[in-house]
């Protein structure tokens, strides 16, 4: 035999060996591992670049190092008081001692992820809501505006705010405008330009600028974050994006906050601007005001609240721990709004089990969702939910976009993930635990509300409802969701 066909044959075998112990020493789940290898088997070319975009997990902490070097170095110059005063070290005793466990957990997968106390806010379930509070506080603002978003419209909803924005940017305020450009490359690049050329500070969340492999992991780990702040001092999170549907036709979840709280999404946001290539024009700590008193007449008033923020690169899942956690520690009920439910095995077996063992576990989804191939995906994994006494509905009408949990009627989460391996292991994502009863008996109250209306499955009416050929095609969806 040639030596030059020795040496290509040896060189094939020590490839396929590096694939395989890469796809093997990753810390996804033994079947989605198993998966990846025969994707790559079957079709070696096509497999093995798609497992290099989207496959190879991130939570490394060389990755993290590269990302957020620069932001860990802006925070560790700042002022030690004031640090202590934004961000504190100990979880409040106001934390019911039953879920102080779930606040520590979270905190110990990021150190970010702290309690505060004394925090303000709406629960926004309109999206004519969130329309009016936002665009007025935008109006009042006095300093900068910093948003972040997933989607952000070329329709009436988006223009209503790049229009409000536009003009505080004359009026002398700093608008930054992190743009998730991989989702919203449907807008035309003049649609930015004319922002940035009134003054406004525009960065591409994902640009080979900020390195290639910063650039290669973002292609796929995409910004699902939906944050604005507001001088420090007033803050939006949860599921609404900025368009037409989130704005005049879906049914979401969205939160309004003033205290404490707000400089956890404020440096949140930073981080994201900061490893996107952005810069400060100001020292760090202009960024971040001491709270004031809350002059706001809210609904809902000093309520203790931990941000969670989760990334690719993060070393622990931790929303999708907090969720474990709340399944396995659950008493009497949790209920469930999600648009997505592809949820990892970890995740299912802890819904099924809190069912089995008399918690009370609800889940509402939509009947028709605005992806054709998730419905698929979502409906793979009704029948075993529905044979452990997991109680599914479907709403029709209006999509239903809003994540958010509610349990034992003292904790709540509002927030961007859905429960799909997208949300807990590839995108950055921020969600809001909330840990008060009055919160908690609000956002059960409209779970129930949604809840009317809808159709519940049995497991008798699911399984007759379904065919061989849709039960096969959701199947197959729910593989190639888990390659995700």
């Amino acid at each position: 035999m040639p030596l030059t066909l020795i040496i290509g044959f040896v060189l094939r075998v020590l490839l396929a060996l590096g694939i395989i112990w890469q796809i093997l020493r990753g810390e996804k789940e033994a079947d989605t591992q198993v998966i990846w290898l025969l994707f790559i088997a079957l079709l070696p070319v096509v497999g093995l670049i798609a497992y290099c975009l989207f496959g190879i997990n991130y939570r490394r902490d060389v990755v993290r190092e590269r990302l957020h070097g620069r932001t860990l170095n802006l925070f560790g110059q700042m002022p030690e008081e004031l640090g202590h005063g934004l961000f504190p070290e100990s979880t409040p005793e106001k934390v019911d001692a039953r879920f102080r466990p779930l606040a520590k957990l979270l905190r110990a997968c990021g150190d970010g992820n702290r309690v505060y106390e004394g925090n303000s806010m709406e629960i926004i379930t309109s999206g004519l809501r969130k329309r009016e509070l936002l665009l007025e506080d935008i109006r009042k603002a006095q300093q900068f505006i910093h948003i972040e978003y997933f989607r952000f419209g070329n329709d009436k909803a988006g223009m209503e705010v790049r229009d409000a924005l536009l003009q505080k940017v004359k009026e002398g305020v700093q608008v930054r405008f992190l743009n998730n450009n991989m989702i919203g490359r449907n807008i035309p690049r003049s649609y930015f330009r004319k922002m940035a050329k009134a003054g406004m500070e525009v960065l591409p969340y994902t640009h080979i600028h900020n390195g290639f492999r910063s650039f290669l992991m973002r292609i796929n780990c995409q910004n699902h974050r939906k944050i604005v702040v507001i001088d420090g001092k007033v803050a939006y999170t949860g599921g609404m994006n900025l368009n037409d549907n989130y704005f005049y036709k879906w049914r979401d979840t969205h939160l309004r906050i003033e205290g404490p709280v707000v400089a956890r999404l404020q440096a949140s946001f930073i981080d994201s601007w900061v490893s996107s290539g952005g810069r400060l024009s100001h020292p760090l700590r202009d960024y971040f005001p001491l709270p004031e008193p809350i002059a706001w007449d809210a609904p809902l008033k000093d309520k203790c609240m931990q941000v969670v923020t989760d990334a690719a690169e993060n070393q622990h899942p931790a929303t999708l721990l907090g969720y474990e956690w709340i399944l396995q520690n659950a008493r009497d009920y949790v209920y469930i709004h999600t648009p997505y439910f592809v949820p990892p095995t970890s995740l299912l077996n802890a819904l099924k089990s809190a069912a089995l063992r008399g918690v009370d576990v609800r889940l509402i989804l939509p009947k028709r969702v605005d992806t054709p191939l998730i419905g698929p995906a979502n409906h793979s994994v009704y029948a075993e939910c529905l044979a452990a006494g997991v109680r599914i509905f479907e709403r029709s009408g209006a999509f239903i976009h809003s994540k958010s949990l509610v349990c034992d009627d003292y904790l709540s989460i509002v927030g961007a993930s859905n429960l799909d391996m997208r949300s807990f292991f590839i995108n950055s994502e921020v969600n809001s635990f909330i840990y008060d009863t009055q919160t908690a008996l609000f956002g059960k109250s409209q779970f129930l509300k949604d809840e009317e209306g809808t159709m519940e499955w049995t497991l008798e009416s699911w399984r007759n409802s379904r065919t061989w050929y849709q039960n096969m095609g959701s199947h197959f969806m729910r593989l190639f969701y888990r390659l995700l």
